[in-house]
């Protein structure tokens, strides 16, 4: 449908050069050649698939120039399109006839035309241009590019192309105001029109973002933080049919290139695939590597597993055996790091003290092996003054002797990670029969200074416990765990002990932690789901211990026969706290009897939570929010995992939001 002349008016201005555009009031397409020649228009579009180049059998009428002009087509006095008006200048070399195709491209319109020239017989000379032909017109939008191919049929030369940006919108303003960025809309107090902000990205279609229906004139204000390279900016009038108008102002702003990496994320998706989720499209490149528990930069294992090119918003596959925690992926662009996440801490727990075997497979059968270290991967054996070389040789017997995990294989190599924490035990222990006497003399004071020391240095303990609902939950519970871990708090949670779960058994191992959590002034955590609430709903029905689908490793429901008593005679106050997760479980689904005690909604109450569990001596340091910020958002996004994935209850019951969300 044309547009309102007005609007035309506020985009192309007024100068005078704009009010002299020439104004065509025929609705249809039209075609006229210079003085000389005749041509013809073939009725409708033609489909833009051009022929093959062949070569001439003889003089032949080729285009050797293209020219356009913006011109106005008229439906009305005051309906107006742009236009463009295209002229191909036309030379012999030499044939009489010939058809001149016009291809026109601009989003989101392509359209081709066909038109018929005949040159007199008089005017042949080849190699002399012999006049033009001119097509009027193509409908284009404001602001956008366009595109012009010409060619003759039957082709016997490259076509001719012309690319040029139609006039802009200056009445849409995009201005810096210190942190905050204004879009300013200049347009008449009775116009209404559509705004719409989207992320125009390169794989799939564009994802929209804000869209209002608005009326002139307009401020609208954007955080300096929202700007992304692929946010555009789409404006059309509130009529059928309108033109809309597309302008993407960011491409090259640096806050919106650093933006989007700080919006950028890693997330394991299972044991074996990861994603990178960012609004755009990056040039990136990823690969694996291997952070020591010592610190260090993480050192990437190139080029056993190179750098593979990464596609946002699309899993990736790990090619691993094992996963570990001190694994990390890095992200490269430009051959720069940009990222960096040890994507399996939160799954596994915090980093260990292993050092990582590289072995490099060869021809015939050759191999040789190396330990990665900081200072690059050492030989075994080496006679080098590193770690890794002085422990060369029982290194090597724990790989033979199997005493080594296995983290990938392939016919170019293999990766093991060998502990290290028994050579370091040998190690120290002189040092630690030294420091036997001095230990003794401090001990007194060390016990007067209990509290004090356990708050300052070692963390308050907590036993968390949770009913293993499901794979999902439990890998919620474990990033919890190990966020609780960094504040730092001494934690314990079966998830961590399954060995001596197998080993005591849960009864055993329940009552050993909670004794010793509690004789140190912790606190129990009781994590509430739906499973802990039907478990602990039956036994407040029965209080009788019955058989159930439990597992042996499922410490919670062992637990509840000492539990339960402590919350019936008064004495869980102060030695228990409650939690439950976000959209999984509301705190008032929690039975009445446990809420005798604060019961906090993670990760939107994890500040008061974390208050509870270090008490109230505890200082409140920058650092430690930092850390606890950083608890926050990786707990954020396991839940958002969680919630996402379809989750099961036991036999016959599935939770789906209408279990899980009691808000």
């Amino acid at each position: 449908m044309p547009v309102p002349w007005f609007l035309l008016s506020l985009a192309l201005g007024r100068s005078p050069v704009v009010f002299s555009l020439e104004r065509l009031v025929e609705p249809e397409d039209t075609a006229y050649c210079s003085l000389g020649l005749s041509c013809h228009l073939w009725d409708g579009d033609m489909l833009c698939l051009p022929g093959s180049i062949v070569p001439a059998p003889g003089p032949v009428l080729v285009p050797t120039h293209l020219q356009t002009e913006l011109v106005l087509r008229c439906h009305q006095e005051t309906d107006c399109n742009l236009c463009v008006r295209v002229a191909v200048h036309l030379a012999v070399r030499a044939s009489l006839q010939a058809q001149v195709v016009l291809s026109f491209q601009a989003y989101p319109t392509t359209r081709c035309v066909l038109l018929e020239v005949q040159v007199p017989a008089a005017l042949v000379q080849p190699g002399h241009s012999v006049g033009s032909v001119v097509f009027d017109c193509f409908e284009a939008a404001l602001g956008g590019e366009m595109r012009i191919w010409s060619y003759t049929q039957p082709r016997y030369q490259k076509e001719l192309s012309l690319t040029q940006q139609l006039p802009a919108l200056p009445w849409l303003n995009v201005s810096a105001d210190g942190e905050d960025v204004r879009l300013v809309l200049k347009v008449s107090e009775e116009q209404h029109f559509g705004l719409s902000l989207y992320w125009n990205q390169v794989q799939g279609p564009p994802k929209p973002w804000w869209n209002r229906n608005l009326t002139g004139p307009q401020t609208i204000t954007l955080n300096h933080t929202d700007l992304v390279p692929c946010l555009c900016i789409q404006v059309w009038p509130l009529e059928p049919d309108s033109v809309r108008t597309d302008i993407c102002p960011f491409r090259e702003d640096p806050r919106a290139h650093r933006n989007l990496w700080h919006a950028a994320r890693l997330r394991l998706l299972s044991p074996r695939s990861w994603r990178l989720d960012a609004p755009c499209s990056l040039r990136a490149q990823a690969a694996l590597c291997w952070q020591a528990l010592g610190g260090g930069p993480c050192q990437p294992l190139v080029p056993l597993l190179p750098w593979e090119n990464v596609t946002v918003n699309e899993a990736r596959e790990f090619p691993l055996l094992k996963g570990h925690p001190n694994l990390c992926v890095q992200v490269n662009s430009w051959e720069k790091l940009q990222l960096q996440e040890c994507l399996w801490a939160d799954s596994l727990g915090p980093l260990k003290d292993d050092v990582l075997l590289v072995e490099k497979r060869g021809p015939q059968d050759s191999r040789s092996l190396c330990a990665l270290e900081p200072g690059g991967c050492t030989s075994l054996p080496s006679r080098a003054s590193t770690r890794a070389a002085h422990l060369g040789e029982q290194l090597l017997l724990d790989l033979q002797s199997g005493q080594c995990l296995q983290l990938w294989d392939d016919d170019l190599g293999a990766l093991w990670a060998c502990s290290m924490d028994k050579y370091i035990h040998k190690r120290w222990a002189l040092v630690w029969l030294a420091c036997l006497l001095f230990a003794a003399v401090l001990f007194l004071l060390l016990l007067l200074k209990k509290d004090h020391v356990k708050a300052t240095t070692r963390g308050r303990a907590a036993l968390l416990l949770y009913s293993a609902d499901d794979a999902g939950f439990e890998r919620l519970v474990g990033v919890l765990a190990s966020g609780l871990r960094q504040l730092p708090l001494r934690v314990a949670v079966d998830l961590w002990s399954r060995r001596e779960l197998s080993a005591q058994g849960s009864l055993a191992w329940f009552h050993a932690q909670r004794l010793q959590t509690l004789q140190e002034g912790g606190m129990v955590v009781l994590l509430f789901s739906p499973g802990a609430v039907a478990l602990c709903s039956e036994w407040l029905q029965d209080p009788a211990p019955a058989p159930g689908p439990h597992g042996p490793h499922d410490a919670f429901a062992a637990s509840l026969s000492c539990v339960l008593p402590d919350f019936l005679q008064g004495r869980a106050p102060g030695r228990y706290v409650g939690a439950c997760f976000d959209r999984l479980l509301h705190p008032d689904a929690v039975p009445a009897l446990f809420r005798t005690v604060p019961v906090f909604s993670l990760p939107s109450q994890l500040p008061d939570f974390l208050g509870a569990l270090q008490g109230p001596c505890t200082r409140r340091t920058r650092r430690l929010g930092e850390r606890a910020e950083k608890v926050s958002r990786a707990l954020q996004q396991a839940l958002d995992s969680c919630v996402q994935t379809p989750r099961t209850l036991g036999p016959g019951r599935r939770m789906g939001p209408e279990a899980g969300d009691q808000t």
